[in-house]
């Protein structure tokens, strides 16, 4: 991808205990396989596990480069595949608050880092709280995790109710997780799709299925990345066909693609919502 183009992918889920973070951090480097230059954004600010999924030790976060101690090259992680993580804060909580000069600093830490990002994945929180609808709504695209549980339904639900009628968004890719195969994951999808072609106007897309697969358990406990720890598991496949069908989404023409903005339109609109001028 030339001329500074990123992909910006939230993902996120009405509830927790989804597999949301798995799904992001898989995703990550699968698209990293693919050939992509990956920034992985863990979002989660109340329960950050990025690391631990990986188990990797973060000794700086975001909060650090706002605060001017150091650099956003310098709280990097590497992870497999070469991705990059950016490990969460409770800084980016008052993101609202920042000075302008904390605002253009932080600005210009990510815009540095714009030729050599492909995808930015943001692994938000679980829920519908404020920061969640701010990611969502300043990413290009919006993938929402959901498993086979009545209560990650209604969750999902109201999830892509809320930023549909009370922000604008009209498009959401879902991802069945945690399903026997293919048919139960798309069975999963029409569930959704049918309550929200009736109750609202957006478009839904199934951009894949994640199925059950005893080698992802495994893989957690070995606190490494299914794709990379068991290459041709069921579950590493379909991580792999997930990353095809994301790399084929076209590029948003009403957002634009450059790194920084991302972040510009993020502090924008968590300023919205605290009341901020």
């Amino acid at each position: 991808m030339t001329g500074g183009a990123v992909r910006t992918i939230a993902v996120t889920s009405g509830k927790g205990g989804v597999g949301k973070t798995n799904v992001s951090v898989n995703l990550a480097v699968a698209l990293a396989e693919a050939g992509q230059r990956v920034l992985l954004f863990d979002a989660d600010l109340g329960l950050a596990n990025v690391d631990v999924l990986l188990g990797l030790q973060a000794r700086r976060n975001l909060s650090h480069v706002v605060s001017g101690e150091c650099g956003l090259r310098e709280i990097i992680l590497r992870g497999p595949g070469g991705i990059g993580i950016v490990p969460a804060s409770s800084g980016t909580q008052r993101m609202a608050e920042l000075t302008p000069a904390e605002h253009a600093g932080l600005i210009r830490a990510f815009s540095e880092l714009e030729d050599e990002v492909d995808v930015l994945v943001v692994d938000t929180a679980a829920g519908i709280s404020d920061t969640v609808v701010s990611f969502s709504r300043a990413a290009q695209e919006v993938l929402v995790v959901v498993c086979d549980e009545p209560t990650s339904i209604t969750d999902a639900y109201a999830l892509i109710k809320l930023l549909s009628r009370d922000y604008g968004l009209d498009r959401f890719h879902v991802v069945s997780n945690l399903v026997p195969g293919a048919a139960e994951g798309r069975a999963l999808f029409d569930k959704i799709r049918r309550v929200t072609d009736r109750f609202l106007d957006v478009t839904l897309d199934h951009a894949g299925v994640i199925p059950e697969d005893p080698y992802v358990r495994r893989a957690v406990q070995q606190q490494r990345a299914v794709v990379e720890a068991f290459p041709s598991s069921r579950a590493a496949e379909a991580f792999r066909q997930l990353a095809r069908q994301v790399l084929a989404w076209p590029l948003r023409r009403d957002a634009d693609g450059r790194l920084q903005f991302f972040f510009e339109r993020l502090v924008a609109l968590q300023g919205e919502e605290a009341g901020l001028p």
